[in-house]
């Protein structure tokens, strides 16, 4: 697929065909990229947690914040969550300074799960205590980024940023989730 559209279809989806599973190898695949993408001083300070079992994927789920700009949404319901997770840890005994490392491989991570036909979320809104606790994350290890993913069941729809300047994504009375984008020509500046 060519890089272009495979950035487009690279969307922040947030429901998803929760009977689709995601094999464990995939995850493994997808984390081999993460692996093999840039990391700051070579430290390769970060480590994974992947989650296909629905069992532990119970665990991760309520920990998680989904849709800051979408007040009333709570979340997507049963049957439509993710089917796995890569939980993005920083080894503290490594460095304490993770830089934007983990943003580096949670995107190798959903451009490759988009290649493959699924898609996902980074979702940073985490309460890390409570999903520390849950999965029994050792001390040495913080939580940086929570990848959820799975076969998206939602429509997300790029569009030009309206004369408001107002950013904010929408989601319609179809469901269908509506991403305002500044212009090409409004962010480069000569």
């Amino acid at each position: 697929m060519e890089m272009k559209n495979l950035i487009l279809k690279n969307r922040s989806y947030r429901r998803f065909y929760q009977d689709v599973e995601i094999k464990l190898e995939t995850l493994r695949e997808l984390v081999d990229l993460a692996r093999l993408s840039a990391s700051s001083k070579n430290f390769q300070h970060l480590k994974y947690i992947l989650s296909n079992d629905p069992a532990k994927n119970a665990l991760i789920f309520p920990t998680l914040g989904w849709a800051m700009l979408l007040k009333t949404w709570p979340g997507p319901p049963e049957g439509e969550r993710p089917s796995a997770y890569i939980i993005v840890l920083g080894d503290t005994e490594i460095t304490r300074a993770f830089s934007c490392d983990h943003g580096i491989v949670a995107q190798s991570i959903l451009l490759g799960a988009t290649e493959k036909g699924f898609g996902g979320c980074m979702i940073a809104t985490v309460r890390r205590k409570e999903l520390s606790e849950a999965l029994k994350i050792a001390p040495r290890y913080e939580i940086l980024l929570v990848i959820a993913l799975g076969k998206p069941k939602e429509t997300v729809v790029l569009e030009p940023l309206g004369k408001d300047g107002n950013t904010n994504y929408w989601r319609d009375d179809n469901g269908v989730h509506h991403v305002p984008k500044r212009s090409l020509d409004d962010i480069i500046i000569s």
